[in-house]
């Protein structure tokens, strides 16, 4: 059973402050999104009615109720996990097997891996063919959603699972460095991932082609050469078969880096909108920002690693939860526990500095383009198709969001020059 002290007391304050303020922030939003349901922004108010606008609303209230709650649950199992002695017998169990902590290890992720697919399984049913069709987004099929399914499982199962085998096999071979050992290793994988990412595995899941239509492929190919863009290409995905949601986003390092644009996005875009969305991808490569959230992740791994040695030798941790030996691997899941519940406090700061990316790359678009109206429109379109929250709470905005909101985007495209729009 749980042992009563400073750390135990530590993480329920962290838990429960964490979920406090998950709810404060989705109820401040929602009635922030309900009391201005009636009023469009006035950067809408050319392309949006009373009617679309409370649909907007309707759509975000329902898909962020799903969301919370689907967390909320997910946040009370593993509460009772960690409380009522369940996972120390689990751990007792898989070692009357024998197999070694090691494989043991293995086994006792992969258990929780599989009760959290579980769990995850009828609220992703439940938003895709319930909220997401009664909105006209959703257009899968059953068969296909569980065939995407089980290819998320196998590819999760396949990389986590090496992962934690390098990780295991260097924590009990590696020494006192075994953490500098596992950075390394497992940074060079995580890149290895992020450069096979584009090319080996979304392919797995959608279908990437050239796009074929020779006007947008002459001036798609004229907007890289000004950008500078000289490999990996831009691409058109079939997002069609799944939903009719429209996005675009830049992926891959190195000669893997490309642009995807989804099929909807084309559909529903005249070019020269098509152009500034490209141009604002384009932004993010000119502006490394891949790269640099590579830089940064790594610095903070290498961190984390160090502070993971330590906890890992530090039995207080086991004693707490009800645990009778300081196994590795359950050192491992507790710290990560605790990672998981700092990291949602400093969350601010990450979606600062996405946002900032995106500032960066719309600016991009902007001199690029030579005019701000078809990123504008871009952004209203996409606003409007998507369904998108376009007044949300700018504290749930400065705690949640990497992108800025849609009217703070629209304003400062206006700033950037005085002699349009």
């Amino acid at each position: 059973m749980v042992k009563f002290n400073l750390l135990f007391y530590t993480f329920i304050i962290l838990f429960l402050g964490r979920f406090s303020i998950q709810w404060v922030l989705y109820f401040l939003n929602r009635s922030h999104l309900k009391r201005s349901k009636d009023s469009v922004p006035e950067e809408f108010r050319d392309i949006i009615n009373v009617e679309r606008f409370q649909k907007i609303s309707s759509y975000t209230i329902e898909s962020e109720s799903c969301q919370m709650i689907h967390t909320s649950v997910n946040q009370g199992i593993l509460l009772i996990l960690l409380l009522s002695g369940v996972l120390p017998w689990w751990v007792e169990i898989i070692n009357r097997f024998g197999f070694g902590n090691v494989t043991n290890g293995l086994i006792f992720f992969a258990s929780l891996g599989i009760l959290s697919t579980i769990i995850r399984i009828p609220f992703g049913l439940y938003e895709n063919f319930s909220i997401e069709a009664r909105y006209g987004f959703n257009v899968m099929t059953l068969r296909l959603w569980f065939i995407d399914l089980l290819k998320g499982i196998v590819i999760s199962f396949i990389i986590g699972g090496l992962i934690l085998l390098i990780l295991f096999t260097l924590i009990q071979k590696g020494g006192e460095l075994w953490w500098l050992y596992a950075w390394i290793i497992t940074g060079a994988f995580e890149l290895l991932i992020l450069w096979l990412f584009p090319v080996v595995i979304a392919p797995l899941f959608n279908k990437f082609e050239p796009i074929n239509d020779q006007e947008i492929s002459d001036r798609i190919k004229e907007l890289m050469e000004r950008g500078g863009l000289r490999s990996g290409g831009v691409f058109k995905m079939d997002e069609t078969k799944r939903s009719k949601h429209t996005n675009a986003y830049f992926t891959g390092i190195g000669k893997t880096k490309r642009i995807v644009l989804f099929d909807t996005l084309l559909a529903s875009h005249p070019l020269d909108e098509i152009l500034a969305i490209l141009a604002h991808e384009i932004g993010h490569w000119k502006k490394r920002h891949i790269f640099k959230q590579v830089i940064f992740l790594e610095a903070l791994a290498f961190l984390l690693f160090w502070v993971g040695a330590k906890f890992l030798n530090w039995h207080l941790p086991y004693l707490t939860f009800g645990f009778k030996e300081q196994v590795f691997y359950v050192g491992l899941f507790i710290y990560g526990i605790f990672l998981s519940l700092i990291g949602f406090f400093v969350q601010p700061l990450e979606s600062a500095m996405m946002r900032r990316f995106e500032t960066e790359a719309d600016r991009v678009s902007y001199d690029l383009i030579g005019s701000v109206k078809p990123l504008i429109e871009a952004l209203k379109r996409l606003a409007i198709d998507n369904l998108e929250n376009i007044t949300p709470h700018p504290i749930y905005v400065w705690y949640y969001y990497s992108h800025p909101p849609f009217h703070e985007r629209i304003s400062r495209l206006k700033g950037f020059t005085k002699k349009e729009v």
